[in-house]
Parts: structure tokens; C-alpha cells; sequence
């Protein structure tokens, strides 16, 4: 049952609709609410990293450590965004065909 037959409380209603997985879709990562901790082992790759969150306008806490292994992992994930595939349209059968010989697609290529 969808949630817009619903008939009971509203107030139940809502306590469940705002429970789940991320809840907060408007607060994104690397903005002042939610700032990406980044570990590194030097003073050099923190101003690297200052230098890459300044210019793609990310907030993060960075923390140097030679103790613990560099985790990078908040920031790459951020800059390495997966792009939308698009595929290529393919005629319809009254089309001309892409080949160019002037015939329909249904009786050239299809």
C-alpha cells in the first residue's frame, strides 16, 4: 500500500518515513555540515590536499599522523563521481539508414 492511501495517524506516518537509509539527502558531503575527515602522514601532502579541497570548494578536517596509514578515501570518492551512461539511439525501422545508402533501416541494416 502506497503512502498516499494511508489512514492512519499522520504522525506514525511520519516517524516511518523518516526512518531508513540516508534520511538527509540534503545534507551532501564536503559541505559545512558534513565535512570529510582526511588522515595523511606530512605537513607537504596536507597543503596538497588543502590546495585540492580549496579549488573544488570542499570542507574537510585534515589530520596529520606518521602513525596511522593515509586514508584518502572521503576526498577520492568525491572527486572520482561516476558519470551518467549514455547509449547511442538507434533508428526506428522507417528511418533512413545510418549507412547512408538511402534506403529505409528496416531493409538495409536491421
Amino acid at each position: 500500500m502506497s503512502k498516499l492511501f494511508f489512514k492512519g495517524r499522520i504522525e506514525t506516518r511520519k516517524n516511518h518515513v523518516k526512518s531508513g537509509y540516508n534520511v538527509n539527502r540534503y545534507i551532501k558531503a564536503g559541505s559545512a555540515d558534513a565535512p570529510i575527515t582526511v588522515t595523511v602522514a606530512c605537513e607537504a601532502r596536507k597543503t596538497e590536499i588543502e590546495a585540492i579541497t580549496q579549488e573544488q570548494a570542499i570542507i574537510a578536517n585534515i589530520v596529520v599522523d606518521a602513525t596511522r596509514e593515509e586514508n584518502t578515501v572521503e576526498l577520492d570518492t568525491l572527486l572520482n563521481r561516476p558519470t551518467t551512461a549514455t547509449a547511442e539511439k538507434t533508428p526506428s525501422r522507417n528511418e533512413p539508414c545510418l549507412c547512408g545508402s538511402g534506403q529505409k533501416y528496416k531493409k538495409c541494416c536491421a
